[in-house]
């Protein structure tokens, strides 16, 4: 059962985490794409825009597709992490702890998680688990 347990918890983390990804490379989900995520980056100091748009849309989408296969997952989880800590310095983290004034708890959430999965194995349903058994 853990190892199904672990299955669910990559899939759905990485796929809203690569689904955040395409938002800010395609547009796609109802996000701003590029242009917008750049302008959006821009306006907090994030600079230079456009670049780090890209930076952080692909880190998303590797590290959140990388974390569904189960595959280099401490790799996976680093970029998932980075992703969260740079969100925490610049948007959420002098909101204080609670999300509900646009704090950094789910930020921290999402580090614990993938931290975790690297540090106990991505579990046997992985690519991680067929590679380097």
């Amino acid at each position: 059962m853990m190892n199904l347990g672990l299955l669910i918890i990559r899939i759905v983390l990485g796929v809203t985490f690569a689904g955040h990804g395409t938002q800010k490379l395609f547009g796609w989900f109802g996000g701003h794409g590029i242009k917008g995520t750049a302008g959006f980056f821009e306006s907090i100091g994030v600079k230079p825009g456009a670049f780090m748009a890209i930076m952080a849309g692909l880190s998303e989408l590797i590290g959140g597709a990388l974390f569904v296969l189960g595959l280099l997952t401490p790799l996976a989880a680093l970029f998932i992490t980075g992703t969260m800590v740079v969100a925490i310095a610049t948007v959420h983290g002098k909101n204080g702890y609670w999300i509900t004034e646009n704090g950094f708890e789910y930020n921290l959430l999402i580090i614990v998680v993938v931290i975790g999965i690297a540090l106990i194995g991505a579990g046997a349903y992985s690519l991680d688990s067929l590679i380097f058994g």
